[in-house]
Formats: structure tokens, sequence, C-alpha cells
């Protein structure tokens, strides 16, 4: 029974309702600001801790590795968390710096434009992987590109070093290292990053793609998704099906398993507002 180490982000998210997107220069009215609780590295860690509690998977604890502000934000983030599961000794507070945020827009048909201010989260250094020390080949790591890039690496290198599992959610995009990104297993990329890791590195030995209402594809392995569901939100959607992936894969489910479940998170994920 693996754990479940996550290295990400965490973000209070403003969210907005519109009828369209706004092009560049327009500006457009929208409905009343929510603030909800977001941050890839929470919203997947959420998403393990709830599978990992359930029937289905026999995944051991998960930590969350991060960053917040000492704001009343941050405080009451890591308190939130904990009601969730998730195991939160290892996210750090940071005086004199705020918890980080993000600017959510979401049209009538559910699609989302997100601008993310890191704050805390770009404070994350290689000091705040010490959870990983007593990594085991059957834990899981799972990073994403909210977070310094070195830590990216870091966490990487210190998977590799003990034969446990990397997952790489290649979001938002940017560029890594050519080691790190073939070191995951799966690499998690949408159709469009998936179509520049191809453009930029050729082929990819584990790599997964999401494609929305197309489903997902892992090396020949196709899930369709959930055609039972209201699209409210898409927000988050991605992160539910990588935090599931990831308790899916530590509890010792095979790949198309992990898929199944974490397709069914990604569907009740935008049935309903907010990324958790």
């Amino acid at each position: 029974m693996g754990r479940v180490f996550v290295v990400g982000s965490l973000n209070l998210d403003r969210a907005v309702t519109v009828s369209r997107h706004p092009a560049p220069g327009e500006t457009v009215a929208g409905g009343d600001v929510r603030t909800l609780w977001g941050g890839k590295g929470a919203n997947q860690a959420v998403a393990a801790a709830r599978v990992a509690s359930g029937k289905a998977v026999m995944a051991g604890p998960v930590y969350l590795i991060g960053r917040v502000g000492d704001d009343e934000g941050g405080l009451t983030y890591r308190r939130r968390l904990s009601e969730f599961g998730v195991v939160t000794s290892s996210v750090v507070v940071t005086p004199a710096v705020p918890t980080g945020s993000a600017i959510v827009i979401v049209n009538s048909e559910g699609e989302n434009a997100i601008v993310v201010s890191p704050g805390a989260n770009s404070t994350l250094t290689a000091s705040d992987l010490e959870p990983l020390d007593d990594l085991g080949a059957g834990d899981v790591v799972v990073v994403s590109l909210e977070v310094p890039l070195s830590i990216v690496t870091a966490a990487s290198q210190r998977a590799e070093a003990v034969g446990a599992r990397f997952l790489l959610n290649l979001s938002p995009f940017g560029p890594v290292p050519e080691d790190v990104v073939m070191s995951a297993d799966p690499l998690i990329v949408n159709e469009h990053e998936a179509a520049q890791v191809r453009a930029d590195l050729g082929s990819h030995p584990s790599m997964l793609i999401t494609r929305g209402a197309a489903g997902s594809d892992w090396n020949g392995l196709h899930v369709p998704s959930r055609r039972d569901v209201q699209v409210i939100d898409t927000t988050g959607a991605g992160d539910a099906y990588c935090g599931t992936l990831a308790a899916a894969l530590a509890g010792g489910g095979d790949a198309e398993h992990a898929m199944r479940l974490a397709t069914d998170a990604a569907a009740a994920a935008v049935s309903r507002v907010g990324a958790q």
C-alpha cells in the first residue's frame, strides 16, 4: 500500500461567471465574485485523499508539500485540507508573503480562463522536500508546474533514486528538462501539450493524454469520458483526474482501473462549481 506525495501549489481562487469570455480590450458584465479553494497541488491532494479513503483503492496516506502565506486564508486552508484527510505537516507557513491566488473566469458553457498569482508557492525550496527522505518504491510522487522548476526537478530525482513512481502533470505548460519529462510515468498532458511534447522530444514512453469529452488515452489504452453529467464548471477537472489516478496507482491498481476512477472523479468535478 503506497503513499501519495503531492508537491504543488495552494491558491485561493476568485471566480466569476460570464456569458462569454471577453476579447482583448473588451469589458463584459459578470456575476458575483466567489472565493473558492484551489491550486493544482491542493486540488490533486484532496482528490487523492478522497479516493484513498474509499473502498475502491487501498492507498496509504496523502501528503501535500507546499507553502501558504501567514494570512488568514493560508491558515484556514491548512485546517481545511486536514479535514479532507490530507497530511499537512509539510505545508509550510511563510511569513510576509501572501497565499497564492487565482482569478477564474467561467463562461456559460463551463469553460474557464485562469490567471495565477503564485505568492507563497514561488518560495518553495529544496529543504521543503524533506518528507521525501523516506520515500519508498511503492510510493507515488505527483508534481505540476505551479511551483519552481528547481523543485520539480528535485522531486523527480528523489523519486528516481528509490524507484518511486513519478507523475508529472505538465501544466501550466512550460519548459522542463528533458530528463525530468522522460522520467514521468505517466506524463499527464492534454492534447495541445501532447503535441508540443512530441514536437520537442518525439515519443514518450508513458504519456497519458486527457481529451476532455473524448476521454483519455495512455499508451494504447482508451477510457471514454462520462456522458451522464451536466458540465457546470471545468475548473479543477484535470487535477481531480491526476490526484485520483495517483492514489489508484499507489494502491496497486492497474492502468485501466486507475483511469476509470480518475474519469469518474473528473466527471464529479465538472458537475459542481469550484476545483474541490
